[in-house]
């Protein structure tokens, strides 16, 4: 029994099958090409080919012709299917056995066969089978052609709207990878602006503790200065009080001296007088002395005194270059807080920058997740064909299987009626050897029948 693969499961319909037939042939009555029409398309291909060709098609020109077709429609060819055909022999039947159990030629024609029925069903033939590369027959390449030669000239009219729908693919592919790219790199940018503004804020918070150290000994020094300058203050009122007295004590002494010598042609007058006037003048002096070693002792307090005030001046003009560094440091931290002030505004300018990116990165999001949406919808629409192409090739296998199980079948017959036939041919050859040594036997008996017969004769003729 000859294996069918048009053959249904289901039970025929009748009315269905034959209206279904009807609409088919008259679509093919619309569709179908003279054979000349037909023979000068596939000529202006490249490939040389007769109505004689057409009328006996010859399988492996027509299986070229079709390859062509596969190629220029698909972009398929065995030589492309070859990888995954290798690929599936060798997982069915390992990397070993795969080349003896399933030739190149064989699996390629196979693999090539499913995209050449796939594109027939897309021309409008739905009983193309693997017996119209195998076994073709003048109808069916005739109606096969003149769909597959139709549906050339439908797209190379359509060719416009095929290259605008492929042109919007590209440049929708290269969009996304265009924002897949800017999306990367305005992570990278993102990343790097958060980094910086850790090391920012870092920075901004040991300005600030040291802003707030500077400020409190800031504190501390202006109280130590008013300090010091209370005690200058002091010390100033108590030099000018000190300088008043000696000047005073000055032109008390040079008086007395002006004194003592207005005082002095006196002396020369009687001893008593003079006697008098020494005991006074020693009292005087006596006074004078005392007065003048409570001066000098006031003198060298004061001499220390104006040391302290040295050494308070010298302390003072510390506490002013302090100050001063003071004042230089001030300066430098309202340098740096302007400097902060200004960076805080960069950074909230950063702020809205990185918000304005988040923004766009939730964009991108948006629209690198509805990609991924449709890039998924691909992938199952890709498994679910790659496992359609999987049934199918358990279909051909079933179908190969069934093939070399009839291939082996009908091979088997062949031997047995080889057998039989040669077993037929001795018997005919041992029934000819007995035939023909019958006829020698019967042409002996007739040989030897003459001879009686003509000795008969003879004798009959000698007794007449």
């Amino acid at each position: 029994m000859a294996f069918n693969p048009r053959m249904s499961i289901l039970p025929p319909q009748p009315q269905q099958s034959r209206q279904r037939k009807k609409e088919e042939e008259a679509a093919y009555a619309n569709m179908r090409l003279p054979d000349r029409e037909i023979v000068g398309c596939i000529n202006e291909l490249g490939i040389p080919f007769t109505l004689a060709d057409l009328q006996k098609p010859n399988p492996i020109q027509v299986q070229m012709i079709f390859e062509w077709f596969g190629e220029l429609l698909m972009n398929k060819t065995r030589q492309t299917v070859d990888p995954a055909m290798r690929a599936a022999a060798e997982d069915v039947c390992g990397p070993e056995l795969g080349e003896a159990m399933m030739p190149s030629d064989t699996r390629n024609l196979l693999g090539f066969y499913v995209s050449l029925r796939r594109l027939m069903l897309d021309c409008g033939v739905n009983d193309f089978s693997f017996n119209d590369l195998y076994k073709p027959t003048h109808d069916r390449l005739v109606r096969m052609l003149s769909y597959v030669i139709n549906f050339v000239r439908f797209r190379e009219s359509q060719t416009s709207v095929i290259d605008e729908h492929c042109n919007k693919a590209e440049q929708t592919k290269a969009r996304i990878e265009q924002l897949y790219v800017e999306n990367q790199n305005m992570e990278a940018q993102l990343e790097e602006m958060r980094h910086n503004r850790r090391a920012m804020e870092v920075l901004v918070q040991e300005k600030t503790v040291r802003n707030e150290e500077l400020k409190k000994r800031l504190l501390e020094l202006r109280r130590s200065q008013e300090k010091v300058a209370a005690r200058l203050e002091e010390a100033k009122t108590k030099k000018g009080e000190l300088a008043a007295e000696l000047e005073e004590k000055t032109a008390t002494k040079i008086a007395l001296k002006q004194e003592s010598a207005k005082l002095r042609p006196y002396v020369l007058q009687s001893p008593s007088a003079l006697q008098a006037s020494l005991a006074e003048l020693s009292n005087t002096l006596n006074n004078d002395k005392a007065h003048i070693d409570a001066l000098d002792r006031r003198s060298r307090a004061l001499q220390t005194s104006t040391d302290s005030f040295s050494v308070v001046a010298s302390d003072v003009a510390s506490c002013i270059k302090l100050l001063e560094e003071i004042a230089t440091e001030l300066a430098k931290e309202e340098e740096e807080n302007v400097k902060n002030a200004r960076q805080r505004d960069a950074l909230t300018e950063r702020g809205a920058n990185v918000r304005e990116v988040e923004r766009t990165e939730a964009l991108l999001k948006r629209q690198l997740a509805k990609w991924a949406d449709r890039t998924a919808q691909l992938r199952t629409q890709s498994q679910e064909k790659a496992q359609k192409a999987k049934e199918k090739m358990e279909e051909l296998r079933a179908v190969h299987r069934k093939l070399t199980e009839e291939r082996s079948e009908k091979g088997k017959d062949i031997e047995r009626r080889k057998v039989r036939i040669e077993q037929t041919e001795k018997k005919m050859l041992d029934l000819k050897e007995n035939i023909e040594n019958e006829v020698h036997a019967a042409h002996d008996e007739y040989l030897k029948m003459e001879a009686h017969i003509k000795l008969y004769i003879t004798e009959m003729e000698q007794a007449i």
